[in-house]
């Protein structure tokens, strides 16, 4: 009887080590494959990247200088400033007749000699001088160039008063492709001169972009970017491009059915063969989308 009370005292403390070390070994284990995401429990969630957004603000804007270059035309350069106001959902062009003229370094001028003889920086030298405002860049156009944006654009319904072969030229309006907006802007006998001609053009634009599928233009932007800058000659880099690309691509989502663009042609007078610009008008156009934005 002795003998078996000393087996189970030494048997109840040996099984209560065995269950010790079955807890420490198995506890071990389990944290340690728990650890390498091997067993137990689901993944914490990461915290989400915060999106980034992006505000448009008015040092968005911007002025570009457009130049129409078809010597094949035999016409004048065509001449548009373009002044960007993206956080108001504003393009606003300026037509400057061929012969406009103006005094720069004390030389007279005109911003077509200006072009033909130092390129396009020397048309920017003059705009600058004629408005006294900053022009950031300038994009000169060929033929090609020109037909490609106007299909980008989509074309126009424009009424058309000059008798031009192709145009039904009675004052009704009629739809207008790439060759043919090209061919109307390019068009060298319009009964009111140069005026007429660049008064033309600033419409013919102003009219397409807000005819356009401004949302469909925003979806495909950088590819039309890339495609442009290939095909003419410009100062816009990648990194202008970077910089405004939000606040244009938006202007142009938000601004789909409604009339983004509007048009000026520049007051002055007439002093054949020149155009004298009137200041009146620079100094009112430098106000309003220029000064008015300086503290803003």
């Amino acid at each position: 009887m002795a003998k078996n009370q000393k087996v189970g005292s030494i048997a109840l403390p040996y099984l209560i080590t065995i269950f010790v070390g079955i807890l420490i070994i198995g506890g071990g284990t389990f944290i340690f494959l728990r650890h390498f995401g091997i067993l137990g429990g689901e993944k914490e969630l990461s915290e989400p990247i915060p999106r980034q957004i992006v505000t448009t603000t008015y040092e968005d804007n911007h002025t570009i200088l457009f130049i129409l270059d078809e010597p094949d035309k035999k016409c004048s350069d065509t001449f548009m400033l373009m002044r960007s106001i993206p956080k108001d959902k504003k393009l606003v062009f300026v037509c400057i007749p061929a012969n406009t003229i103006a005094l720069v370094n004390d030389e007279q001028k005109s911003i077509k000699s200006s072009f033909e003889q130092g390129g396009a920086a020397e048309a920017v030298s003059f705009t600058e001088s004629v408005f006294g405002v900053p022009v950031d860049r300038y994009m000169v156009l060929d033929s090609e160039s020109f037909v490609k944006i106007c299909d980008i654009l989509g074309g126009v319904t424009y009424p058309i008063s000059e008798d031009i072969a192709g145009f039904n030229g009675d004052g009704s309006s009629q739809y207008l492709n790439a060759e043919q907006i090209d061919k109307l802007v390019t068009y060298a006998l319009f009964r009111g001169g140069e005026n007429e001609r660049s008064y033309t053009a600033g419409a013919l634009i102003s009219s397409m972009i807000n005819q356009s599928d401004l949302v469909r233009v925003s979806d495909n932007f950088d590819n039309s970017f890339n495609s442009l800058v290939n095909m003419t000659e410009t100062d816009i880099t990648a990194v202008d491009y970077k910089k405004h690309k939000v606040a244009i691509k938006s202007m142009l989502e938000k601004g789909n059915g409604n009339s983004v663009a509007s048009f000026f042609i520049m007051d002055g007078t007439d002093a054949d063969p020149d155009y004298i610009p009137n200041q009146g008008f620079i100094n009112d156009f430098k106000d309003r989308f220029y000064t008015e934005y300086e503290n803003k």
